[in-house]
Parts: structure tokens; sequence; C-alpha cells
């Protein structure tokens, strides 16, 4: 898929790096293997995004009776849909500089137990604008979780093992955008919509529980753990945290977080990869949001599949090409890390290029079964990008950043993705008589520009990966001079 890296571009191995030409060449670093790293949180974090993404996608499965109930058209259901990730949108940034300061477990806690009661209340919302307003407050959930679910991760799993990590926790969200849609068509089909929300709302409270036992562990600790510094234990955490951010008052903590978040957005912007991955992610959203908020609708006007059976097949897409696709894309991304210049960019790029390819093959007026057949296919290589993109960017940014470089990353994907795809493509469904063919056909062009620009991140990857870890092997260096001090003094009368 891609050529292999020359030998001074690929990214360099824990036994090579107190080589590599840097100040950092007089380090000893530690050896005997790197410590084992339970695959607990991996999956814990990612039953957070499983439930996340049920609630944000059981709209998807209950479209037409929600139109029938409220009388209202697709423009409508867009602003629905949009609400939520606009609110996202706006959040996730500071979020995401909180999560760089904040005990992450414990917010990912408390925000699942509200997001959780918000999707049930959604099941008694007298008419549409209330509605509206519910889902638009849900989108606090995802924006505050995700910035510290994606810094935790990176916190528990050194560079070598992320790839898993976040395939495992991206694994959920996306069965849970198919359950999402196969919960809500089922219940919404026989129960009626209000109870769709209602039974998404409840299992919520568990993984809450579950979040609250997860363990903090200090920032930068997998970076330290890539080249073998196995941190003695987190029992600092708790200090390094526990000062209250609020103790000068409301004012002055505004004031602090707005020139931090400046001071933060600056230095990830600087970043050359994360510039050229937030174009290509936004494409990557576009494209999942536009043809996950719609699909069920194109396969009954234009497919002729019934109400129910279409949210269904969604469902069924999403597992069937999701699931292996992501477990598929994170071994790629670790196992040629080290092997193939940008790999973790390089890879995604050329997967959402061919995954669109199929995904377009399938709506030039092709029956139902082939056409399924070309969207399982095409899903299953798109989903193959997103664990190496994760992986990716958590590599190029440093760890007292990863919050704030989350929920930018987030933000760009959300608005540009997210937010605009379900609008645009209702608008243009609408344009031209409800069709649904003709408005997924004009979206998908600009899809190719944005995995173009990705694959330019390749050239980049590597250098500012390899700057994060001669910064911890600079720190070990004058952590070993001071200590080679101290031990002076002590030996002097």
């Amino acid at each position: 898929m891609t050529e292999p890296a020359s030998e001074h571009e690929q990214t360099i191995e824990p036994a090579t790096l107190g080589s590599t030409p840097s100040s950092a060449d007089s380090v000893e670093v530690p050896t005997g293997g790197p410590k084992a790293v339970s695959n607990w949180p991996m999956w814990m974090l990612g039953f957070v995004l499983l439930m996340d993404s049920m609630d944000q996608s059981i709209v998807r499965g209950i479209i037409t009776p929600l139109k029938e109930a409220f009388h209202v058209g697709d423009a409508a259901i867009g602003v629905l849909t949009s609400a939520f990730i606009l609110v996202n949108g706006l959040i996730t940034v500071p979020a995401g500089y909180l999560a760089d300061r904040w005990h992450r477990t414990r917010t990912i806690g408390h925000t699942v137990v509200a997001w959780s009661g918000l999707t049930a209340l959604g099941g008694v919302a007298p008419n549409f604008a209330t509605l509206v307003g519910l889902r638009a407050a849900l989108g606090f959930g995802q924006a505050i979780t995700e910035p510290s679910a994606a810094s935790l991760l990176s916190d528990y799993y050194p560079t070598e093992q992320r790839g898993r990590a976040f395939s495992i926790q991206q694994i959920m969200l996306i069965a849970g955008f198919g359950l999402g849609i196969g919960v809500g068509g089922a219940v919404g089909a026989t129960l009626g919509w209000r109870w769709a929300f209602v039974v998404v709302g409840g299992p919520g409270m568990l993984v809450a529980a579950l979040a609250y036992r997860l363990r903090e562990p200090k920032r930068g600790a997998a970076d330290r753990l890539h080249v073998g510094i196995v941190d003695d234990d987190d029992a600092d955490v708790e200090t390094e945290i526990a000062h209250g951010l609020f103790d000068e008052g409301f004012g002055t903590f505004m004031r602090d977080m707005a020139q931090g978040l400046r001071a933060d957005l600056r230095t990830i912007w600087g970043i050359t990869t994360m510039r050229y991955a937030l174009v290509g992610v936004s494409a990557l959203l576009f494209t999942i949001n536009a043809v996950g908020t719609w699909l069920p609708q194109f396969y009954e006007r234009q497919l002729h599949v019934a109400n129910g059976r279409a949210e269904g097949y969604v469902g069924i897409m999403v597992i069937l090409g999701g699931v292996p696709g992501i477990l598929l894309g994170g071994r790629l991304a670790d196992r040629y890390a080290t092997r193939v210049r940008g790999a973790r960019v390089a890879i995604p790029a050329y997967c959402i290029l061919v995954g669109t390819t199929f995904f377009t093959i399938s709506l030039l007026r092709v029956p139902f079964a082939p056409a399924f057949a070309l969207e399982v296919i095409g899903f299953f290589v798109i989903t193959m990008a997103i664990p190496g993109l994760r992986a990716g960017l958590s590599d190029a940014i440093p760890a007292n950043l990863r919050g704030a470089g989350f929920g930018a990353f987030n933000l760009v994907s959300v608005i540009f993705g997210g937010a605009a795809a379900p609008l645009i493509v209702s608008v243009l469904s609408q344009t031209f008589g409800d069709n649904l063919r003709t408005a997924f056909l004009i979206i998908m062009p600009p899809v190719y520009v944005g995995a173009w620009i990705l694959l330019r991140a390749r050239e980049h990857l590597d250098a500012d990966a390899m700057k994060i870890f001669e910064a911890v092997l600079t720190a070990m260096q004058e952590q070993q001079e001071r200590d080679a001090e101290r031990g002076g003094g002590r030996d002097s009368p």
C-alpha cells in the first residue's frame, strides 16, 4: 500500500532511541522490556464510547416515526441531528483544556451519568423544539468524554500498543453507531419512538459506575514506558491534580483558561502533522456522518426497503464492516508504524480513497443486494483508517497537550465533518425532489480532496513523533544529572 521509508525516515524503536543523534545521547535508557499493560482500560473507555454512540445514533433509527409524529421534513431532521454536533464542537476545545488539568476518570463518570439522563428525557419531549434542545444539550457528553478518553488511552499505552488500544475503543464506538440505528429502528417500529430514547438511556449508569473505578495515570506515563521508564506508582497523581481550578475565583479561572487555550492551540497548530490531519479527518467524518444519517432513508426511498428493516440493514452493515475494519486498521497501524514512512496517516488516507470509491459505485442505480454488499466493503475499508489516525495524533502531540489536541481535532472534524454533513445532504435532497442518491453523489468528490491532503501529513509524522521522545530522553538525562549531583554532594566531606 505504501513504500517502506528510508532508514533515516523511519520511526526509531525504543531500543535505538538512546543512540539517535540528539542532545540525549548519553542517557541510560532502562532495559528489561516494557511493563505489561492491562487491556481493561481500553475496553472500559470503549464502553463509554459505545453508550455515547448509541445515544447519538438513536435518532437515525427513528427518522420516519419522528417525521410523522411532529410533521417535519428532512431539513428539520437535519437540524435535530446537527444540534448535538454543533454543541459538541463548541464545548470540545475547552473540555480538552480541562482534560489536561483535571481528574479525567471522574470527569468521564460524571458526564456519562448526565448524558444518560438527557437521553431518557428525550422520550417525554412534548414538542419538536424541546427534543432539539435536549439533543443539543447531549452534545456536552462526547465533547467532554472524548478528549479525556483519548488522553487517558495515550497515557495507559505506549506507542507500539496504541493502534490496538484505539481500535478497541473505536470498535465500541462503531458498534454503538450500528446498535443505536438498529435498536432505534426496532423499538421505534414496535413500541414507538419515545421508548427508543428510554431504552438506550438506562445502561449508561452502569458504565459510569465502572468509569469511576478506572485508575488515573500520570501524564506522559506511556511515553516514558516506551523508552523503558516504568513509573514507580501513581500516588502523586492526586496531588498533581488536586488543586482547585477555581481557588482564585471563577473570573480568574476563565481568564487563565482563555490565555492557556490560546497558547495550547498555537503550539498544536505548530505541529505540521496536525494541520494536514485535521483536514483529512474532516473529510472522513463528513462521509461517515452524511451517509450514516441518511442511509436508512436512502434504502427506503430509492431502494424500497421497508421502514424498520432499512435501519436494521444499516446496523448490520456497520457491525459487519466496521468491527473487522477497525480491528485490522489497528493491527496495521502498529505493525507498519516503524516500517512505512508516516504509516499512521498514509494508510488511513488510502483507506478513505478506496472505501469512498466502493460507496460511490454502490450509488450508481445498483439493485439493493449488490449495493449493500459494496457498502459493507466500503465501510470496512473506510473504518480501517480510524485507529491509525488516532494513534498517529497521539504520537505527534505532547502528553501535556493531548486533551487540547484531541479537542481541537474534534472541533474541526465536528464542524466541518459531522455538523455540516447531515444538513448539506438534507438540503441537497430537498433541492432534487427528495432524491438522496443525487445528494450522496454530489458530496463524494470533496472526500477525495481531503484524503489527498491527509496523505501529505506522512512527510511530517515521524519527525513530529520523534520530537516527543527526544524530549522524554532529555528529561531523563537532566534527571540523571540531578541525581548524580545530589549523590556527589552526599559523598563529599
